[in-house]
């Protein structure tokens, strides 16, 4: 049978964590706005917002019991459309935001800042925050919702590196070849718009497997 809304419901907290969708790319030459509020603000494509309308149709999103959203635009707009199949509000949380790179416009940023990250996750630029305050906080959500939603079937939608910086917590990254669980292949390391994965956790909200959808 398809994971729907007939399912039989298990011992386990199912949670789809999923990328948001395509962004309209803008010119920001004119925006006074500083890069972290440019960020919060951009918002789909038109192709993107398709995209969003689409994968909501999925089976694994049908009769889901809450939709968790960060507070960057692009993130709820992909949200809504499974939370309006499914009759449901989005519930926005900040601490599922992207990564803040603590500079007011692209130019500030080093060419190896990546890198550096990438190798040093306490590396951080003023204001912005390094991979492992990005990975505490957004754990900490996940934990918030895992109590409120104990064996229940919620739907999280999130950015890239803040769901990679996620991940690493239970999975192993080999950088040219991708991320296991467990020793099991689960994806590669470039995620595509709407990226989506499925994580089931104990009560005790340990994880116990993960799958790229």
């Amino acid at each position: 049978m398809k994971e729907g809304l007939f399912e039989s419901r298990s011992f386990m907290t199912t949670v789809y964590f999923m990328r948001h969708s395509e962004c309209l790319k803008v010119k920001n030459g004119m925006n006074s706005d500083n890069l972290q509020l440019c960020n919060e603000k951009q918002i789909l494509s038109v192709a993107g917002e398709e995209l969003a309308k689409k994968i909501a149709f999925k089976d694994c999103f049908v009769g889901i019991d809450g939709i968790y959203s960060s507070n960057y635009v692009r993130a709820i707009a992909t949200a809504k459309y499974i939370a309006d199949i499914n009759g449901l509000d989005v519930n926005v949380v900040s601490d599922f935001g992207e990564r803040k790179f603590g500079v007011n416009v692209w130019s500030e940023l080093p060419d190896d800042f990546e890198k550096r990250q990438f190798y040093d996750e306490n590396y951080k630029i003023g204001d912005g925050e390094s991979l492992n305050e990005v990975q505490e906080r957004m754990h900490k959500a996940l934990i918030q919702v895992l109590e409120l939603n104990k064996r229940k079937k919620v739907c999280i939608i999130s950015h890239a590196t803040a769901m990679t910086t996620l991940f690493k917590i239970w999975c192993d990254v080999i950088p040219s070849d991708g991320y296991y669980f467990n020793g099991k292949f689960i994806s590669d390391t470039n995620w595509n718009y709407c990226e989506l994965f499925k994580l089931e956790f104990d009560d005790d909200n340990s994880l116990i497997n993960i799958s790229n959808l």
